[in-house]
């Protein structure tokens, strides 16, 4: 376990101490330089004020140190899915409203530096600070650092990847994610083809362990699959 003890040896103020305590909580990192950190959560409505220098640039790095680590987390996870079933996952896990939703459950806002006086939307800004902090840890520990705090203490403490997953993702999709949790494995199988002259028809059935469940017939091998995907959901009791 990863421990405060030589950060202990300085003397450093309790607001440093409280945010040292806060990263190695939140995100599994032990700081080195907090001058670092101070940025990641200094909002520019109090940096205008105060003469710091605000998280935005940081939130910059941060925003595509985290767009490179989840495609890589994605590109593993779903060896058999498209690019561009990849990107909508991966619009999805960094969406303003996802990393809004990180944040806030982080309670980034305790220790956020920004101007309480003025009206803020807190969640956009623990959003973006959550952003900083991961451009951060990058700075401050390399880009292994900031990898391993995201796939080993972010994503399983403050994400349920299969519910964001599942809020705007297709039939196959949602079944192939069920079969994954329950470590099954899906295949679809084209039944028939015909050649209607100016169209065809595929029937499709889809298959968990090799056993037979939903059929489904479209003009097209991916419809046919999705409508299969479909009808195996609801026999599976996940409609």
């Amino acid at each position: 376990m990863l421990s405060l003890f030589p950060f202990f040896k300085k003397k450093h103020s309790e607001e440093e101490l409280d945010i040292a305590r806060f990263i190695l909580q939140r995100f599994g990192y032990r700081p080195n330089n907090l001058d670092i950190f101070f940025e990641a959560l200094t909002h520019k409505s109090i940096s205008n004020t105060k003469g710091d220098v605000s998280n935005e640039r940081l939130e910059f790095l941060g925003d595509s140190i985290l767009g490179s680590i989840v495609t890589e987390l994605l590109y593993l996870k779903f060896p058999d899915e498209d690019e561009g079933y990849l990107t909508k996952i991966k619009s999805k896990l960094v969406s303003r409203r996802t990393l809004g939703m990180i944040g806030h459950e982080m309670e980034i806002i305790k220790v956020l530096r920004y101007n309480q006086s003025r009206s803020i939307r807190i969640e956009t800004i623990e959003g973006n600070a959550f952003e900083a902090l991961i451009g951060a840890i990058c700075l401050d520990g390399g880009y292994r650092s900031a990898q391993k705090s995201l796939k080993h203490h972010v994503l399983r403490k403050y994400v349920d990847l299969n519910h964001i997953l599942i809020e705007e993702i297709d039939f196959k999709s949602r079944l192939f994610i069920w079969s994954q949790k329950n470590h099954l494995l899906l295949e679809f199988e084209v039944i028939s083809e015909i050649n209607k002259g100016t169209s065809w028809e595929y029937l499709v059935a889809a298959k968990i362990n090799g056993q037979e469940y939903g059929r489904g017939i479209g003009s097209s091998k991916k419809k046919a699959e999705q409508s299969a995907a479909q009808e195996t959901l609801e026999l599976v009791g996940e409609p």
